[in-house]
């Protein structure tokens, strides 16, 4: 009898069904909690894309990546690709015995047929923070790192509308090549809350957010939807939320913060969005 264990599962929502949903549903349904448990893989199976995002946050030991009992492989990777992003204090990341130092905002690829992925931290008392999202993949890549100040930091946004900020790109067309894999990051400057506005769909992929330095006692207001039908998640640091391609993905917190976007789908191109002015939002 195997002994394996298994993913937890989000299943995909009809846009259809949303309009009904509680608070509480809405948190069930689409928000990535209990993602700051040390020494063990906290991940999620999600019928977005088949998806698989979560986080590792090593202390005490070396945290392998397991072979799930539902995926059905003989390894992590046998059908998949992953993105690892650290947002924590130092680490190292080992893939096939070959070990890669991650600082915070490094990013590691691994491509389909990896079949040993493990995680440590330099300091237990200032462990790494590693934020993992997983595609189906059917073309492989080489492992590669990207360091932050390779990521082509780019400056966007205004002080005037409250969305100052750094967009790190990983994974993406002109970046570590993948065979779905999008990911990157977003640094909020101090004084500027809002992310991904004017709002935008992307009907050929699904998201995930990852939010972090939030603040012990300060929110983000993760907003979702379609544009004439919009609530909002209350999110907390080191949680995740998902987007699926007919729902906006935009937030506002009550102080500055960061986040990790990700995605796959059809395509990798970033610029492939539908755009929603402001005004149209409901």
């Amino acid at each position: 009898m195997s002994t394996l264990q298994s993913l937890p599962i989000v299943h995909a929502v009809h846009p259809t069904q949303y309009p009904s949903f509680t608070t509480t549903q809405l948190r069930a349904l689409f928000l990535l909690e209990n993602l700051s448990v040390t020494d063990t893989c906290n991940l999620t199976y999600t019928h977005y894309d088949r998806l698989i995002a979560g986080t590792v946050i090593p202390t005490k030991k070396v945290v392998a990546l397991p072979t799930y009992q539902n995926l059905r492989s003989s390894f992590f990777l046998e059908r998949r690709e992953l993105g690892v992003i650290n947002v924590g204090g130092s680490g190292s990341v080992t893939v096939d015995g070959t070990s890669y130092d991650l600082e915070k905002y490094d990013c590691i690829y691994a491509g389909m047929g990896c079949k040993e992925v493990s995680f440590v931290s330099k300091d237990a008392a200032n462990p790494a923070l590693f934020y993992l999202l997983s595609s189906p993949a059917h073309v492989t890549h080489p492992t590669r790192l990207m360091k932050g100040n390779e990521a082509s930091p780019v400056a966007l946004g205004s002080s005037a509308t409250c969305n100052e900020r750094i967009i790190y790109k990983y994974i993406h067309l002109e970046g570590i090549q993948s065979c779905q894999l999008v990911m990157g990051l977003t640094v909020l400057a101090t004084g500027s809350v809002w992310n991904t506005m004017p709002s935008h769909l992307h009907d050929r992929r699904s998201e995930v957010y990852f939010y972090f330095d939030v603040a012990p006692d300060q929110r983000v207001m993760h907003f979702m939807g379609p544009a004439d039908e919009t609530k909002n998640i209350v999110i907390a640091n080191h949680q995740a939320v998902l987007s699926p391609s007919w729902s906006i993905h935009s937030g506002c917190g009550t102080a500055n913060y960061s986040f990790i976007w990700g995605m796959a789908g059809e395509n990798k191109d970033y610029a492939d969005v539908d755009p929603l002015p402001a005004i149209s939002l409901l």
